[in-house]
């Protein structure tokens, strides 16, 4: 059998095979029940299964009106919102494809993703301007001028539209209204033409350089995803999500499937900077995170227990100490026990582990962390304290979900097993290999650069390095691409290298580990700045400015004891010699960060090259 006739047989026995079925058939169950909120202004709204039908309906009606056809791309840009998800369920129901973009995309990347994947129309959110950048508005419609194609620009606050040639979303969906009374059963009638294996969504990577490849994900892709889910039991009907992950990334976009699928409560987060607020007020007992989230919300409750006063600061030190040692034996593989870790537990984390919860919300239950690995001593952390984190693994080329641990059975350090019907294999070389119902179609207008990573016997080739362990649990090295090799012939995996830095200290907010032939490695440090102002203000220190704060000797001192006891479990080759403190952070805005808050390596590398070059005695050929 070839493997396209398994993947027919697979397909054919997901419950239900399109996004539309998926969406129809949950109506149907779950109607009356809550199934989504947003707050826009400080204050929430909320809609049923049913109100949110009769929205995408008439949105979707309205989008017909306006022309679109079965097939026709329209993207959307902006920040996840409910009316995101509404415009996302609309254009696919209208029997179009979704083509997201970035909020933080300029009006040059807009081009690309506009002109490249052919897109008629546009939704974006409002012109409120952020840091500095024009609104997403004035982006989009200057985009649209040099993309003749892209006719329309629907806005989701109709109060913005003002002169401009953009559309609002209300409008829309009145005149859809119309047009559907006129027009009854010409929607249902796209629904039920469309194929499981017709493209539901042109995903752009954000990658670090050139112009983004589209991978392009089926309706069978999104309707797999939701059903493993459901079936591994990871999240339910009856949870609360809250979603703060672009709907532009993958991971945002399958979590959004899932939520179709399931059935559960769905509160959208707008701004990531807001998190812990939105979870104040929407309190989720799932959360699907990258590991940048659960880095800030670690060094957050260390930092406030450390910065207690008097005795109560003391005494958090002293736990913290019996954690550190009870976590390196966890990574060591040893058991650890003491009566030091058992009255640390009693006399202080039963009140870290609260502050924890309620800094998510107070219902938490359990979270989901993706895109990138998840420092072991984070998830000892989260794990000691009875806070559940599942870590997963999957790329855009396989929406999203490949691997997860479960909730019966999580194995920090791995990634989890296989989604059922996933197939996984390590090559020769150690590269992790794919085959399942998830994976694109292939790169939009790209087929030299499909050919390269996904083969006639369907095995995808992920880029990423790793091993199985006896249960099919996947423990990942790092990225093919990413090792460094310094000029003495050793390989190195920077990640590992910068999580284990920054569980070492609330001090650091990122690190890039650089070495790659080089003799040495070095690194780059930012800093948190109010853990680095509270540590020079405890000893009656302070600095004018966040440069003096990254050259204050205090700080560098502080930095080179994590540097050195970091260094201690390492061989020779990848301890790290010399590294140096910049005095801003790295940002989606600085074009340091993707949207997922991984850093661009290649990007700040080249940006802080003579940084870099001041730590070698030599200069690279």
């Amino acid at each position: 059998m070839t493997w396209q006739q398994q993947l027919t047989e697979r397909v054919s026995k997901l419950k239900t095979k399109t996004l539309v079925s998926m969406f129809r058939e949950r109506v149907k169950a779950s109607g009356s029940k809550r199934a989504a909120r947003g707050r826009k202004k400080g204050v929430w709204s909320e809609l049923t299964w049913n109100q949110l039908d009769t929205r995408v309906r008439d949105l979707a009606h309205g989008l017909m009106e306006l022309g679109i056809k079965p097939g026709d791309r329209v993207a959307v840009f902006g920040p996840t919102r409910l009316e995101w998800a509404l415009a996302d369920l609309a254009i696919v129901t209208a029997g179009g494809i979704t083509v997201p973009i970035y909020a933080s995309n300029t009006v040059d990347e807009c081009v690309f993703i506009l002109e490249n994947s052919g897109a008629v129309a546009a939704f974006c959110d409002n012109d409120e301007g952020e840091k500095g950048a024009k609104g997403r508005l004035t982006r989009i419609l200057a985009a649209s001028v040099q993309v003749p194609a892209c006719r329309t620009v629907i806005a989701f606050d109709d109060e913005t539209v003002g002169a401009t040639l953009a559309k609002g979303m209300s409008a829309v969906e009145t005149a859809g209204r119309a047009y559907g009374a006129a027009h009854q059963g010409e929607l249902d009638a796209r629904g039920d033409a469309i194929s499981p294996f017709d493209p539901a969504c042109f995903i752009y990577t954000s990658g670090t350089t050139g112009n983004p490849k589209g991978v392009v994900l089926a309706h069978h892709t999104f309707v797999y995803e939701a059903e493993a889910l459901a079936e591994m039991g990871i999240m339910k009907a009856s949870d609360t999500m809250l979603l703060f992950l672009p709907l532009a990334h993958v991971f945002g976009k399958a979590a959004a499937a899932t939520w179709v699928g399931q059935g559960f409560d769905m509160a959208f987060c707008d701004n990531v900077d807001k998190i812990l607020e939105y979870a104040a007020e929407a309190k989720p007992t799932v959360l699907p995170a990258v590991p940048r989230i659960f880095e800030k919300v670690y060094a957050g409750v260390i930092q406030k227990a450390l910065s207690a006063p008097g005795i109560k600061g003391k005494l958090a030190a002293w736990a913290l100490g019996e954690f550190d040692k009870y976590a390196a034996a966890r990574m060591a593989g040893k058991d650890y026990s003491s009566l030091g870790l058992t009255l640390a537990k009693k006399l202080v984390f039963t009140k870290i582990s609260a502050t924890l919860k309620e800094r998510l919300g107070g219902n938490i239950q359990v979270c989901v962390s993706g895109s990138a690995p998840l420092a072991r001593k984070i998830a000892y952390f989260f794990e000691f304290n009875d806070l559940l984190i599942l870590e997963a693994y999957g790329l855009t080329e396989n929406c999203a979900g490949t691997t997860a641990n479960r909730p019966h059975k999580n194995k920090i350090g791995t990634v989890g097993a296989a989604f059922p019907g996933t197939e996984l294999k390590i090559a020769e070389d150690g590269e992790i290999l794919i085959r399942g119902p998830h994976l694109m179609k292939g790169y939009w207008q790209n087929e030299a650069a499909t050919q390269e990573v996904l083969g006639e016997d369907g095995w995808f080739k992920t880029g990423d390095i790793g091993e199985l362990d006896s249960d099919g649990y996947v423990r990942i090295t790092d990225r093919k691409k990413d090792l460094i090799k310094t000029s003495g012939g050793k390989y190195i995996a920077p990640q590992n290298l910068e999580n284990a830095l920054k569980a070492g200290t609330p001090l650091l907010s990122q690190v890039l580990i650089h070495g790659d032939r080089r003799k040495y490695v070095s690194a780059i440090f930012t800093l948190n700045e109010e853990a680095a102002r509270k540590l020079l203000t405890d000893k009656g220190l302070s600095a004018p400015s966040m440069d003096a704060v990254a050259r204050h000797a205090e700080v560098r001192g502080a930095l080179q004891k994590v540097v050195d006891e970091l260094n201690k479990t390492l061989p020779s080759y990848e301890t790290i010699k010399k590294f140096e403190v910049l005095a801003t952070d790295f940002s989606i805005e600085s074009g340091e960060l993707t949207p997922s808050l991984k850093i661009k390596r290649k990007v700040i590398t080249q940006r802080y090259m003579t940084v870099l070059d001041s730590m070698y005695d030599e200069k690279l050929d």
